[in-house]
């Protein structure tokens, strides 16, 4: 019986850890104890995600989140250990880049557990981000190491992962699995469409903390989108973060934008299917915009996908309100090179776990 301790605590590690999770209870003696941190806690951005992707329910909620990063990582660490010492699993598995990631890992080397982690290698150079210093950490801390891309293999081989003892895997990104396997589905369950009633629109999302705690990267941000919004809707749905600190700001214009809750999964990938093109400053939503080829504006400084910046997919503006109104102009390339893989990411990296 081989057991594995899975960390997740934010949106995008439910996306992800639904086709892998799946992945895994296709082998037998193999079990999984899925422990969800709590970090988001809102029921849009966390329940949701459990009820229509068929996730099994988590063995441990840690109900730990709206802390600062310090507060809520040290906090993690104590349960997480806690856990380890009572489950004694073979594997921690982990995903991308946030607190509880970096919690799991740090919690997980301490009990000498081998650490896997989905979505290594990526590399923003940037370490005012506190996503940087965690994906940097928790690779170091990592035995297997499952790259989303080839450039994810380079900057771990340049770093000089090689020579740590770990292993490097190109498996490709389990994020494209989750849309091949759930757009579908999506079309048929979602009435997100006919509650906005819009015939077109453009998506857009904005929670970065680099945008949101800098009021003046905010305020050209959404002056930016204001202006675009005069000549095709901007759908923008608001993560707890940002609306409140929208709330500060006093912003003529600012109701003219379509601005909802945040959306489920199933909900995201209707919007993506539909929408004209991409703004946001998420890494994921950068992704699956590609996925559904749609030019994506990039509202941050740099990109740890570069791979969608050097092919004309993605373009990155920071915060600038001009070069923003500009770049939303651009379409998505001819073409499709498959950038992330053939779909069986999850597959290849459950079959790696249950059996190295």
């Amino acid at each position: 019986m081989t057991k594995i301790l899975t960390i997740i605590g934010a949106r995008p590690q439910f996306v992800k850890a639904a086709v892998v999770s799946r992945a895994l209870r296709a082998h037998p003696n193999t079990q999984e104890i899925l422990v969800h941190t709590g970090q988001h806690y809102d029921a849009n951005m966390s329940d949701i995600f459990f009820t229509e992707m068929d996730i099994p329910k988590p063995t441990h909620h840690l109900g730990i989140g709206g802390g600062t990063h310090g507060q809520n990582t040290g906090r993690m660490i104590e349960k997480i250990e806690a856990l380890i010492l009572q489950e004694k699993p073979d594997k921690l598995l982990v995903y991308g880049d946030t607190d509880s990631t970096l919690a799991g890992a740090l919690a997980a080397a301490k009990c000498h557990i081998p650490i896997s982690h989905v979505e290594a290698g990526l590399r923003s150079f940037n370490m005012n981000m506190p996503e940087e210093i965690n994906r940097i950490l928790t690779d170091r801390l990592s035995t297997d190491l499952f790259c989303p891309t080839q450039t994810a293999v380079s900057n771990l081989e340049k770093e000089g992962f090689s020579q740590f003892g770990s292993h490097i895997i190109l498996a490709g990104d389990v994020m494209y699995d989750a849309v091949l396997f759930y757009k579908e589905k999506a079309a048929r369950m979602t009435t997100i469409l006919s509650k906005l009633n819009l015939s077109r629109f453009i998506l857009c999302t904005l929670h970065r903390q680099e945008n949101t705690d800098m009021p003046e990267r905010l305020q050209a941000i959404l002056a930016a989108l204001i202006e675009i919004n005069k000549t095709t809707p901007v759908v923008l749905p608001l993560h707890p973060r940002t609306k409140n600190k929208i709330q500060t700001l006093n912003i003529h214009g600012l109701d003219q934008l379509h601005i909802i809750d945040p959306v489920g999964y199933f909900d995201m990938l209707t919007l993506l299917d539909h929408c004209e093109r991409v703004m946001t400053d998420s890494g994921g939503l950068q992704k699956e915009a590609y996925f559904f080829k749609k030019h994506c504006v990039t509202l941050r400084d740099e990109t740890e996908w570069v791979e969608l910046v050097h092919g004309g997919y993605n373009i990155l503006t920071g915060a600038d309100k001009d070069k923003i109104q500009s770049a939303i102009t651009q379409t998505f390339p001819a073409g499709d090179t498959a950038l992330y893989g053939d779909g069986t990411s999850s597959e290849k990296i459950a079959e790696r776990l249950v059996h190295f």
